[in-house]
């Protein structure tokens, strides 16, 4: 197993639209800092923010964890909340159960679980009803 070079830990709370992005944009910087390609940088960077969303807009809260070994960055999105019921259903572009009130500032349009599989090399979602959901998605940096 590789040793893990960056981890960072955001902490993300539920129904802070106001703060959305926050964490995507920090992960962002931190990686371009450190010199990653842009076309890696452009794909972790729209994961995060669909993952960073789904636990604004779906979850009690969570956490979006950045961990980069020498060949690859993993995101994991930690959430406690209801779970998904249908991962199959929820993984279809336009599929949403987002509120009214997301859907009025023009979240929720049902591309976030899509894009983040879209973008990255690696993806897993694991979800039980009544407790949470865990999304995990590796990049390689072979394009680095």
């Amino acid at each position: 197993m590789e040793a893990t070079i960056l981890k960072n830990t955001y902490d993300v709370q539920a129904g802070e639209f106001q703060t959305a992005g926050d964490a995507s944009a920090s992960i962002k910087r931190k990686l371009k800092q450190i010199g990653i390609g842009t076309t890696v940088l452009r794909r972790v960077a729209v994961a995060s923010y669909e993952a960073e969303l789904n636990l604004i807009i779906h979850s009690l809260g969570g956490q979006l964890t950045l961990e980069m070994t020498p060949s690859s960055i993993v995101l994991i999105s930690a959430d406690v909340g209801p779970g998904i019921a249908d991962v199959s259903k929820a993984m279809q572009e336009g599929y949403s159960t987002a509120s009214e009130e997301a859907r009025d500032l023009g979240f929720g349009a049902g591309m976030g679980l899509p894009n983040m599989k879209r973008n990255a090399d690696g993806f897993s979602i694991e979800s039980e009803l009544g407790k949470g959901t865990t999304i995990q998605m590796r990049f390689d940096l072979k394009d680095a």
